[in-house]
């Protein structure tokens, strides 16, 4: 029997996976602020910022069109997400295990989870990357960055955690900003397509960078966990997000521009010669200030996503997943002391994420056109080709620069 709620604006919204019981005071957009914020700036990680500023060296603003047209497939691909946490109460991976099957559900996150772990070390060897620029040596900076990744979540509330990296994010955006008036607007096009390996290449990586298999499950989730979140709310936020992470990506190809094509941006003397040449003495730390920001959020939320989706696929609640959050980050802590250049290997690993991106994307849109989940709220005309359109786009590139 599919049970209904009221919510302000929004009369009988029918969602079979809430008890009729059940009661969530709609709030103001504003007052619900966090989970689709969040993981969008959290999409702009180290892996993103290293293939903007690749692709600055490469073709200096040639993809600046590409970059903001991204902004369509990542708002309709997040905003199907966002709409089931915000209507169910529920993480993708529960909806999926009671839905389909505890199988199913294993099978659609663990996979998630295993390739997370690249991200993890892009993220860690990120952070060492950056404060390396301030003079800080791996064998301090990675073990003090575990220290605050799993400190920050230690607590148990998905509430502080938010209002943290809230700030962390209001850091990253502030020092981005201040890098790119260092660096300034040069007069190049933003428009130019090729169909070299080398560009097309370049466009799947973007578009890998730009909806991330974590974000479904993280944004599902944290919705979830955010009394009074509304379909207006969630729409309002994933709109002012996507825009604002692409134009993040954006600057990062701006920053890149100019730079010499054999600069070395994965090594941090490489990056932060490179970066002088272009912007002057203060361009690395500013650089690295943000670098570390958006590292450290990356990590938190990417974490949260997979130990989400684990725990709901287990039929755990999501409260037990802080032990797995902890776990599954310590090879990544190893990782760049073994091995010491792994961000070498991001734009493979976006180009990868594209096509691990393809299980979890078709079933958030399964879920949400399904009437028996979402009730009134499910997509219909325009918002399901709107989104199937989006995650076939997303694909197709994957597909063209392997092919």
């Amino acid at each position: 029997m599919v049970a209904t709620r009221e919510v302000p604006g929004y009369p009988e919204i029918a969602s079979p996976t809430r008890s009729a019981t059940t009661h969530r005071t709609a709030r103001p957009w504003w007052r619900t602020w966090g989970p689709a914020w969040l993981v969008m700036i959290a999409d702009v990680d180290a892996a993103s910022i290293l293939t903007g500023l690749e692709s600055g060296v490469a073709y200096r603003y040639d993809l600046v069109w590409f970059l903001l047209l991204l902004i369509v497939p990542l708002f309709f691909v997040q905003e199907a997400a966002g709409r089931i946490g915000a209507v169910t109460g529920k993480g993708l991976g529960e909806l999926v295990r009671e839905n389909l099957s505890p199988r199913a559900s294993l099978a659609l996150s663990l996979p998630v989870a295993v390739a997370d772990v690249a991200s993890y070390i892009a993220e860690y060897a990120a952070i060492g990357l950056a404060l390396g620029i301030f003079g800080v040596p791996l064998y301090l900076s990675l073990p003090t960055a575990f220290v605050f990744h799993v400190g920050l979540i230690a607590r148990g509330k998905y509430v502080w955690a938010e209002r943290v990296l809230l700030g962390v994010s209001a850091v990253f955006i502030l020092t981005v900003g201040a890098a790119l008036m260092m660096r300034g607007v040069l007069p190049y096009s933003p428009v130019y397509f090729s169909t070299d390996p080398s560009f097309l290449f370049l466009l799947a990586a973007n578009a890998g960078a730009v909806v991330m298999p974590f974000m479904l499950f993280f944004q599902s989730s944290a919705t979830a966990e955010k009394d009074g979140s509304t379909v207006r709310s969630v729409r309002i936020e994933t709109l002012v997000g996507a825009v604002v992470s692409e134009l993040l990506m954006v600057a990062f190809l701006m920053l890149g521009a100019g730079m010499p094509g054999s600069a070395n941006l994965f090594t941090t003397s490489g990056v932060a010669a490179a970066l002088a040449t272009v912007g002057g003495a203060l361009l690395p730390y500013a650089f690295a200030i943000g670098l570390v920001a958006a590292a450290f959020l990356a990590l938190v939320v990417i974490s949260l996503g997979s130990a989400w989706g684990v725990v709901e696929a287990v039929g755990l609640p999501r409260k037990r997943a802080v032990w797995l959050y902890a776990v599954e980050s310590i090879p990544a802590v190893v990782v760049p002391f073994l091995y010491p250049h792994p961000l070498s290997l991001v734009l493979l690993m976006m180009v990868a994420l594209v096509f691990i991106l393809i299980a979890p994307g078709v079933l958030v849109g399964r879920i949400a056109s399904d009437a028996r989940i979402m009730g009134r709220r499910a997509s219909r005309g325009f918002w399901r080709w709107a989104y199937w359109a989006s995650l076939f786009s997303v694909v197709l590139c994957g597909v063209i620069a392997v092919v």
